[in-house]
């Protein structure tokens, strides 16, 4: 026996607690009208997960809470405990005894408990279903529900007879399959429409990383040029620098040299005694000859540097000019936007009041018209201001520079004249031999050595000015390279780019040039590419990249499982319809057999039907019979999957009666009680609760009920609530409830089995 006890604490009229200890094959409840045995197969249900209150004669969940009677006082709380004897493990769980509880409190909160723990109703359905054991079906009839199945509809009859042949489990694992299906499909729907969100964005996103990839392959082409460039730059300026410096040490030594040695001789013919007129002439040119050089001097500098003002400002205006005329650096007004912004929001506002599609298609078309209008205005439209001021600024270098080559000219045309009248009064002396000429002609040889040393130096000097504008331009470039490149390009001397590499840095000046052109160029290229700012870019790509591979994958593996669960589903249709078929011809044979000992012959069966399915033109309307020949009906008849029924055929013995409408209450009662043992039969519950079903039944039938009763004991154990004394002749246990005193129900108990016992 599995069913051990059922214990019922404050459920409907139980207020105490009740306790039924099943040790007999038949038990038996009996007692008075209204005494609330019935409530003991309530108890049943609701313990075993019945979840519609109204099928427990209740509208909410304090109902089935008892409401206090006379001295009785209501309770808060109902609940119900059965235990079963799992030692066959009819239950897959491992435990000898399994207990499970079932309590509702007065806010209608429902508690679950298997063995003590606290579980879900699903976990307690699992369970049952699992030995085909349920709140509702074949196992539990309560009173007036004994020809339920035969009132019951095709459809709800076939379901009863899944659960009975235990294919409850397959049903609910197909359900769960097919929620978990279409949820799969709501998932794939999902994330197709998020593969299609982001696809427009992954395209923009490639084009843009094809720009980026570009750009990289510029900067990487450009950081080849730049370090060759920078690297023979610097070494070009070391070496100038070394080589000036080199040449312009011994000269300014031997100017001091000389400027000593002309100090002498001055002081020689100041200090000589026949001093004469030429020798103060002599030194009065060589003093003016001397100021005019050092006016000359100054003013070579200043030539040098507005030279090199002119030259760098005219290649700042040349690099401006190629900026200004690309397409990334344009510049508009903002009058101008809000003209354009002004002209689009009246003609939108125009097109709103029309309200007509024409007018909108047309203000659309002007609108892009005038967009497009102004791009072409704007795209060649050059910014001069910058630049006028700095050709302002070349214009003035170049008249400055004029003046300086004009004043130029007049000093040169002074020393030229100051050179001749010193020539020629040293033409004069050399023909005189008086004692002073030595010193004379000394002050002629040192003038013409510092002549001649002068302007040594002053060659250097130019080559130091324009090394000096070189080095200007080269920290400006690498200003900006580092800028555009990165800050490691300002370390490129501690990088292994050896002049080696770079080849002979002893080439022609018109090369670096030449790679300057490039490097600027390629600067200009970049800038209009975007430049800087790619990383972004790349990584956003990436991020969108691997979460679209992450969607992709996640779609296969959905497909993937939405193909496991409609094979799934499909093994299970098959298993259900093959174990369906199975059983039915068995409870067939079983029916058969238990209908003609209830009525002493005729026959009975079940049987499949299918229904017809009747489609009316453009719809999907079920009809009538009546109206099937209707001239706007077309018929398709077939099997509508899902929707098969049970058909029940009897066939009385001495009466021309083959329908279930024809049969008296007691026939039904009959052949009702015989399909649920030919049922039981086929596929025998560890019990089953009979609620009066032998109510309907006279004396004759109530025998045979009985021995029905007595030989489905053998298989199943059972739980009979009745009045009919052939039926409690067969209990091994009779349990007697009456209504105390109180108000609440009182059990009292009788063991047949032990009567015998103690009696032999």
């Amino acid at each position: 026996m599995y069913l051990k006890s059922i214990e019922l604490s404050g459920f409907k009229s139980f207020a105490k607690k009740s306790e039924l200890n099943f040790t007999s094959k038949v038990s038996a409840i009996v007692g008075p009208n209204g005494s609330g045995k019935s409530n003991i197969a309530e108890a049943f249900r609701f313990v075993l997960g019945e979840q519609s209150i109204k099928s427990l004669r209740g509208k909410k969940g304090e109902d089935l809470i008892f409401n206090g009677a006379g001295d009785l006082p209501r309770g808060n709380r109902a609940g119900v405990k059965v235990v079963f004897d799992n030692s066959t493990k009819f239950l897959p769980v491992d435990y000898e005894e399994v207990i499970i509880e079932r309590v509702v409190h007065r806010d209608s909160v429902n508690e679950y408990m298997i063995n003590g723990s606290l579980v879900r109703l699903r976990d307690v359905i699992e369970l049952l279903a699992s030995a085909h054991i349920g709140a509702s079906g074949h196992h539990i009839i309560s009173q007036g529900e004994a020809d339920r199945i035969l009132n019951a509809s095709i459809k709800e009859r076939k379901a009863m007879i899944e659960e009975a042949l235990g294919l409850k489990m397959y049903q609910y694992k197909k359900n769960e399959s097919e929620k978990k299906l279409l949820k799969t499909k709501e998932n794939i729907s999902q994330v197709e429409s998020l593969r299609r969100e982001i696809l427009p964005h992954i395209k923009f996103l490639k084009k843009q990383v094809e720009k980026v990839e570009k750009t990289i392959e510029m900067k990487k082409e450009l950081t080849e040029l730049a370090l060759e460039y920078l690297c023979r730059e610097d070494e070009y300026i070391k070496q100038t620098e070394k080589r000036i410096e080199t040449l312009k040490s011994p000269l300014l030594e031997k100017e001091k040299n000389l400027d000593h040695e002309l100090k002498e001789a001055k002081n020689v013919l100041e200090t000589a005694k026949n001093k004469d007129e030429k020798s103060e002439e002599l030194i009065s040119l060589e003093h003016n000859l001397h100021k005019v050089r050092d006016e000359k001097d100054g003013l070579f500098r200043d030539f040098g540097r507005i030279d090199g003002e002119l030259n760098s400002l005219s290649k700042l205006v040349k690099k401006q000019m190629e900026v200004a005329h690309s397409y990334e650096h344009k510049q508009v007004s903002l009058v101008s936007i809000e003209t354009l912004y002004t002209e689009v929001e009246e003609k939108i506002k125009k097109a709103r009041i029309s309200r007509d599609v024409e007018a909108l298609l047309k203000t659309l078309d002007e609108v892009s018209y005038l967009l497009t209008d102004f791009i072409d205005h704007n795209k060649d439209k050059v910014d001069m201001s910058l630049l006028t001021d700095a050709n302002r600024d070349i214009e003035n270098l170049k008249a400055s520079k004029k003046q300086i080559e004009v004043s130029l000219d007049e000093i040169k045309g002074r020393e030229h004249k100051l050179t001749e009248a010193y020539n020629a009064l040293k033409t004069a002396i050399e023909k005189e031999k008086d004692k002073n000429r030595d010193a004379e002609k000394a002050v002629f040889r040192v003038m013409a050595e510092s002549g001649e040393v002068r302007s040594r130096l002053e060659s250097l000097h130019g080559e130091e000015n324009i090394l000096k504008m070189v080095k200007e331009d080269y920290k400006r470039e690498l200003a900006e390279l580092g800028h555009l490149l990165g800050a490691h390009i300002l370390k490129f001397d501690h990088l292994s780019f050896l002049p080696a590499q770079a080849g002979d840095f002893n080439e022609p000046r018109v090369n670096q040039e030449e790679r300057r052109r490039k490097i600027e160029k390629s600067k200009i290229r970049l800038e209009d590419s975007g430049g800087v700012g790619s990383a972004d870019v790349l990584k956003e790509y990436n991020e969108v990249s691997d979460r679209d591979a992450f969607l992709a994958k996640e779609l296969t593996d959905l497909e993937k499982s939405a193909e496991s669960l409609l094979e799934l589903i499909k093994d299970l249709d098959s298993r259900i319809s093959i174990e369906f078929k199975t059983g039915l011809e068995k409870i067939n044979t079983q029916f058969k057999e238990y209908f003609a000992l209830m009525f002493g012959g005729g026959e009975a069966k079940l049987s499949v039907s299918h229904p017809i399915i009747k489609k009316k033109k453009d719809t999907d309307l079920m009809l009538d019979d009546e109206d099937f020949d209707s001239p706007d009906v077309e018929s398709m008849t077939g099997e509508a999957e899902g929707n098969d029924g049970i058909e029940i055929e009897v066939n009385l013995p001495k009466k021309k009666v083959k329908g279930l409408m024809m049969l008296s209450g007691g026939e039904r009662a009959l052949t009702s009680i015989a399909l649920l043992f030919a049922i039981s039969q086929v596929n025998p519950p560890p019990f089953i609760i009979l609620d009066e079903t032998d109510a309907a039944l006279d004396e004759a039938n109530s025998k045979k009920y009985a021995d029905m009763v007595e030989n489905l004991s053998s298989r199943s154990q059972l739980i009979v609530i009745t009045h009919n004394r052939e039926t409690m002749s067969r209990a091994g246990v009779l349990y007697g409830v009456t209504m105390g005193n109180g108000g609440g129900s009182k059990l009292l108990s009788v063991s047949f089995d032990e009567a015998l016992t103690t009696a032999k």
